[in-house]
């Protein structure tokens, strides 16, 4: 343990620094179950829609590790206050958007805004709470913080939704914005790295180009299949990756130490923080779609329907760091994926008539699972990175958060548009103009229905909703056996015995 006495006002610092955790949870949640008006608003094709979702966490996984460098050299107060100002502005513009082309541009500057913001306050955590109980308890408590932020934000903005047009949602966050503004440099102790080396543009645009590029290729082989894009996207996202790595381990001074890629569970921690953030998201991109569209509910009444699984995220979230003391971090990490795995095979029973009862017990379990294993993974990757390098070994935990995040919507989401383009065919009575307008989105289909009428729009509807529900069994399914495959890697993890870190000062996680 540190010799350092304790931050005095460091639980009121972890107040502050659950902020950005709200609204960026907040934006995620409200952008979903603003789909359906925002596509009736602004008519975006199936690609500009999922781009729409997609691009925010591109751009944010990208340029997380090079923001985490920056913050240690430059301030992680002064870099998080920066995100904060450029959040606000990014909101404001996609709010009032008028295009496809233009909330896909405001959607990236938050990507930008947002990767100064998740970093900084990881690694402003991991300087102020040096015990390792405590630091846990902190973790655990931040996590926790995106889980209320998912119920709050439905429940806001199914509101603005019913009241508002749908850029509204976009202004969720300015106020948390502002009050961070406010209290940041009261009660958030400024911290860098006390003996940086020179900031590497290189390193910083290798790893921007292999992220972005190598998401865009997965993206596009999922939507599209193998194609002459797919492949030089690939191609030139592995080589960038390659020469990233191999750069760093040049470096007197790297960005990230990718040494510790070396060790087994520091992998594993690694990946099973991505692939928790992968079923949170594409979790969430289907159920709010599936409630207000084939259900019928409102925003607001489908955001109190996934209360109680924000509930059980919050509670397992805060459980998960008292289970990891008595069973061991790898043995809640295989607990967690294993409900999570559960919770999507649920979700391959949904009908399209309606399951409500049967979405909420799914998402409850899932969300419950997925919340306590990616606490302790985070842990885990904190606990192996000194604290005078916790901005870049922050990064890393964030990374794979947002990489995660979008993977889980480009990859699930991409699944379920092919599935709902090739079962949507021609339907008796619906003109054949009205099917190819049909199969770029269920909200187009719906739209098309409504312009319909009666008998005609009922039976376009129906296809509709049913090839929905098809892509939505078929997305789950490819979720049940990812994340069940890394539920096994972490219980077989859990007998290696060799620790993350040789190291007195902090806990690894342990192996029992």
């Amino acid at each position: 343990m540190s010799s350092a006495p304790p931050n005095p006002r460091r639980w009121w610092t972890l107040v502050v620094l659950t902020l950005p955790v709200l609204i960026i949870s907040m934006d995620a949640t409200v952008l979903g179950f603003a789909v359906p008006s925002l596509s009736a608003s602004l008519a975006p094709s199936s690609s500009q829609l999922l781009w729409i979702i997609d691009i925010y966490a591109f751009v944010l996984a990208g340029l997380l590790i090079t923001m985490g460098a920056l913050g240690d050299r430059i301030g992680r107060r002064r870099l998080l206050m920066l995100g904060a100002a450029g959040f606000s502005i990014a909101s404001v513009l996609a709010a009032f958007s008028t295009s496809p082309g233009m909330l896909i541009a405001a959607r990236a500057m938050l990507g930008v805004a947002g990767a100064t913001l998740m970093p900084s306050t990881l690694s402003l955590i991991r300087n102020v709470f040096s015990d390792a109980r405590e630091r846990q308890t902190a973790i655990a408590i931040w996590a926790s913080a995106f889980s209320f932020g998912s119920a709050l934000g439905p429940i806001v903005g199914g509101f603005l939704l019913e009241h508002y047009w749908w850029g509204s949602v976009f202004l969720v966050g300015v106020p948390v914005t502002a009050a961070l503004l406010l209290v940041a440099p009261r009660l958030v102790p400024e911290s860098r790295d006390p003996s940086p080396g020179a900031f590497d543009v290189t390193s910083a645009a290798l790893s921007l180009v292999a992220m972005i590029v190598t998401v865009y290729a997965v993206k596009m082989f999922a939507e599209h299949g193998l194609s002459a894009t797919v492949f030089v996207a690939a191609i030139g996202g592995a080589t960038a990756a390659t020469s990233f790595v191999r750069r760093q381990r040049r470096l007197a001074d790297p960005m990230v130490d990718v040494s510790l890629f070396s060790v087994a569970k520091f992998r594993m921690a690694v990946s099973g923080n991505m692939i928790a953030a992968f079923g949170f998201a594409g979790s969430l991109f289907f159920v709010t779609q599936y409630l207000q569209l084939v259900v019928g509910m409102s925003p607001l009444r489908a955001g109190l329907q996934l209360l109680p699984a924000a509930g059980a995220s919050i509670t397992f979230t805060l459980l998960a760091p008292v289970a990891a003391r008595r069973f061991g971090a790898f043995a809640v990490t295989a607990a967690g994926l294993t409900l999570g795995s559960i919770g999507f095979a649920m979700l391959t029973q949904v009908t399209a008539e309606g399951s409500v009862a049967l979405t909420t017990a799914a998402v409850m379990i899932l969300n419950a699972g997925l919340g306590a294993s990616m606490t302790v993974a985070i842990d885990g990757i904190l606990s192996a990175i000194p604290p005078e390098r916790a901005g870049a070994g922050a990064s890393v935990s964030e990374t794979a958060i947002e990489l995660g995040v979008a993977l889980g919507t480009a990859v699930l989401g991409s699944v379920a548009a092919a599935v709902y383009r090739r079962g949507l065919v021609d339907v008796d009575g619906v003109p054949s103009e009205a099917i190819d307008v049909s199969r770029d989105t269920l909200g187009a289909a719906l739209g098309a229905a409504e312009r319909l009428g009666r008998e005609p729009g009922d039976a376009l509807r129906d296809a509709a909703s049913s090839a929905f529900v098809d892509g939505f069994h078929a997305a789950a399914l490819v979720a049940t056996i990812a994340i069940g495959a890394v539920a096994v890697w972490a219980f077989r993890t859990r007998f290696q015995r060799q620790p993350i870190v040789e190291s007195a000062d902090v806990v690894s996680m342990d192996a029992r």
